[in-house]
């Protein structure tokens, strides 16, 4: 029998593998759901991987075949942490814990004010500040804004900079939450602000997502429970 942990992993999966079919989308690569994984034949974004499992107990040989593995950086996310991917040339990149924290959960009042980002011009600041100078912030593009699912959330400080956020991602059972960041304070002075707009958006879905090590720590000082481990796997460097 399916216990309401693994109904949650098995949400926050197909959740996961949705936005990373949004992302991906704005990149060009289009990703396909089968039964047991979600999978792009070709390169995904940076950060993004090329298959996503659903299911416990993918198969590894089914689900290795549907990307590209000779092109360098292909990834896959096992949702379910029971894969051994060495065989095809994997070695493990991290692993994490799926998090989730009940729809309506009281939240404390944020600091910062927020908005969803609604433009070109907004979502660039946005990642201007999530990228925090890295170079890396032309991963978001404005086709982004194009997806009703996707929810870009900025907070700002008082003078109207974008010093915090996260990407909300809607699906029909839970809400996913990705890209949390703050440019002072780390995750501990984002979380409140992303709650605050996560109530008042979706206060009837639960929240999701994954963290490993300190994130997973402040997470879990902001409400979340960790639900199940989920492994990244690269193939060979």
């Amino acid at each position: 029998m399916t216990t309401p942990k693994q109904l949650l992993v098995l949400a926050a999966a197909r959740n996961n593998a949705e936005w990373c079919t949004a992302m991906s989308r704005t990149h060009g690569s289009t990703g396909e759901f089968g039964a047991h994984a979600w999978a792009a034949p070709s390169r995904t974004p940076l950060y993004y991987p090329d298959a996503v499992t659903l299911v416990p107990g993918a198969g590894r040989a089914a689900l290795v075949s549907r990307i590209d593995t000779v092109a360098p950086g292909a990834s896959v996310k096992d949702s379910f942490a029971d894969l051994d991917l060495t065989e095809a040339g994997f070695e493990v990149l991290f692993e994490a814990q799926w998090i989730h924290r009940p729809a309506g959960a009281p939240a404390p009042e944020p600091d910062l004010s927020w908005d969803v980002a609604g433009d070109p011009d907004a979502l660039r600041a946005w990642a201007l500040a999530w990228d925090d100078g890295d170079g890396n912030a032309d991963l978001f593009r404005p086709e982004l804004l194009d997806d009703p699912a996707t929810f870009v959330l900025a907070g700002r400080s008082a003078d109207g900079r974008v010093v915090a956020g996260a990407v909300a991602s809607r699906s029909d059972q839970v809400v996913g939450i990705s890209n949390v960041f703050a440019l002072d304070g780390g995750p501990d002075a984002a979380w409140p602000v992303v709650l605050d707009a996560v109530n008042k958006l979706f206060p009837t879905l639960p929240v999701v997502g994954y963290e490993q090590g300190e994130d997973l720590s402040a997470a879990i000082r902001h409400g979340f429970e960790p639900v199940g481990p989920l492994r990244v796997w690269l193939h060979g460097r």
